[in-house]
């Protein structure tokens, strides 16, 4: 009877494709289930799409505004993704996403790709799936914003320098194409989300060079020709959209967006010193039971070259983002590659008793919280379609957590990881679609559906656009019905009902609007109501839908309430 070879399914470009593989398995269920999320991605999606509408492709623009707070590399991405596999009249979400899921897979794949040089093709292999099951990377997978191509750009530069800064200590001369990819990962970095990467490349070299006391091996870089292609990468739209914008995009994006991140919690996005590592067991789910002993070999296996490049590319950035005053979740993520090795460097050594045992209680308190999350949103929005996905998050959630804790602790690291992560993929899809069954949360995409019921949709054509709405502005509502979408107030939405336009009322608007139409003669028809919350302000609404009134034979609205 034949033995199962893993060494030899994994070796060579095996492992970093296989990895890039599963990557794709976690993170396609958040692509296709999800529906269009505010308020982050709805505004790149809108002003990805307002690029293709244009033919403007270096202005960024939402709506009537300038969106200068990030440059332009997930744009182009996401234009030639929508030109390739959809239109932009469709409005549909899951094309705009297609980066983000590319992002997270080239991260896995370059995380396998240096982790199998460094410390050979099974830990570079189950850092790869490691890193491609996190739920943090698996979640930003499917969603149309920067944070996964950062990831993968940045992870990609890393990859390519761990495998300089290897070849360098073995007195090798390192090769051409992995400086290359360094290079292109630093350029690609930076047209994604200006000097964040840069930043955590910067950091690991700097701790690095004082740890060896040794910068000799930085000559091997290829400044030469380096610097110059990230100018090539980056310089001419920087220089066109300085003169489209006269320098506005500077101003707005350093003194606008990058400086009050960094001199105070800009827009209420606060935290605490140490709030990644509270987050990480979760975060990091479902490989949570490996953190202690991945912390562990950190310490103890210091002396490696490898162990050691792994330390200063995770310690350095993950403490840059935890004294950062403005904290997201996703912050932290160009640093996973290297705790993921980590994790991944643990399975060739026995790992110790306490750190199984950490481990194993960490992983079943993540299984925990993401059944506490799941329950709650089942119990507070949830509808009946809504328990059978809740369910199968619940069931693969627990097995994550009790069986690889119940393996880990027995000795078989192994055998515990790759259940986990089976078992964890799975929860993180049956998530997705709990999250999808949660109508209440899903307003744009019931107003859209109310609009075309009634035949009121602009894409239908029926009736003179754009919508108007009053309370409900968020960026998703705008994705769906186009970039004219009126965001207004009670009057305005009486004058767009006189002008033969749909409105959508909120439920707090109704008196204005009701005092505002009498004004003026005019009264549509309520043809739908949507209830739900907004989560993005963290209120209740009330929406109601009206048809305008029917026009006379010289096109003027007719008076009256209905």
């Amino acid at each position: 009877m034949k033995t199962f070879d893993l060494d030899g399914r994994i070796a060579g470009w095996r492992g970093p494709v296989l990895a890039a593989l599963l990557t794709l398995i976690a993170g396609l269920p958040g692509l296709l289930l999800l529906p269009p999320l505010d308020r982050d991605e709805s505004r790149f999606a809108q002003a990805t799409s307002q690029m293709l509408e244009s033919g403007d492709y270096v202005d960024i623009r939402y709506q009537d505004e300038p969106r200068w707070k990030k440059p332009v590399g997930i744009y182009w991405m996401q234009a030639i993704a929508v030109g390739l596999t959809s239109d932009v009249e469709d409005r549909e979400i899951a094309p705009y996403r297609i980066p983000s899921l590319l992002g997270a897979m080239l991260a896995a794949w370059a995380v396998a790709w240096a982790g199998s040089a460094m410390l050979g093709s099974r830990v570079g292999f189950f850092g790869g799936a490691i890193m491609g099951a996190t739920f943090l990377l698996s979640t930003e997978a499917g969603i149309a914003k920067t944070d996964a191509m950062l990831c993968g750009a940045t992870t990609l530069a890393m990859a390519a320098l761990a495998r300089i800064y290897m070849a360098t200590k073995a007195g090798e001369r390192p090769m051409r194409p992995h400086k290359l990819l360094f290079w292109i990962g630093i350029g690609l970095s930076i047209l994604i989300k200006g000097p964040i990467g840069f930043l955590v490349v910067a950091l690991a070299i700097i701790a690095l060079s004082i740890w060896d006391r040794n910068i000799k091996w930085l000559y091997r870089l290829g400044w030469g020709w380096g610097l110059p292609l990230v100018a090539l990468m980056v310089g001419p739209w920087a220089i066109a959209i300085t003169i489209a914008t006269d320098g506005g995009f500077w101003r707005e994006a350093i003194g606008g967006d990058l400086a009050p991140k960094i001199a105070g919690a800009h827009e209420s996005h606060s935290g605490f010193p140490g709030m990644y590592l509270l987050l990480a067991p979760l975060l990091f789910f479902p490989s949570t039971l490996l953190l202690p002993a991945a912390v562990s070999t950190g310490w103890s296996r210091r002396a490696e070259p490898a162990i050691r490049f792994l330390v200063c590319w995770l310690v350095p950035g993950w403490l840059m983002f935890e004294l950062a005053p403005t904290k997201l979740w996703h912050y932290t993520l160009p640093t996973f590659g290297a705790l993921a090795l980590l994790a991944a460097a643990t399975l060739a050594q026995p790992i110790g008793k306490v750190s199984r045992i950490t481990g194993a209680v960490l992983g079943a308190f993540a299984a925990l919280l993401i059944i506490g999350i799941t329950v709650y949103g089942l119990t507070v929005y949830g509808t009946s379609t809504a328990q059978t996905w809740a369910a199968l998050t619940v069931v693969t959630a627990l097995a994550a957590g009790a069986m690889g804790g119940f393996l880990l602790l027995n000795r078989a690291p192994v055998a515990a990881l790759v259940a986990s992560l089976a078992f964890g993929i799975v929860a993180h899809a049956a998530l997705s679609g709990t999250i999808r069954q949660l109508r209440p949360l899903a307003i744009a995409p019931q107003l859209e559906k109310a609009l075309e019921a009634a035949d009121l949709h602009p894409r239908q054509g029926r009736t003179p656009g754009p919508v108007a709405i009053t309370g409900f502005h968020e960026p998703s509502f705008v994705f769906l019905t186009g970039r004219d979408t009126d965001l207004t107030d009670a009057q305005g939405a009486a004058e767009a009902l006189a002008e033969g336009r749909p409105a959508i009322v909120e439920g707090r608007d109704a008196d204005a609007f009701r005092a505002a139409a009498a004004r003026l003669g005019v009264s549509g028809r309520a043809v739908g109501t949507v209830n739900g919350y907004n989560y993005s302000a963290g209120d209740p609404v009330s929406l109601t839908v009206y048809a305008p009134p029917p026009r006379n034979g010289n096109g003027a609205a007719a008076a009256g309430a209905e």
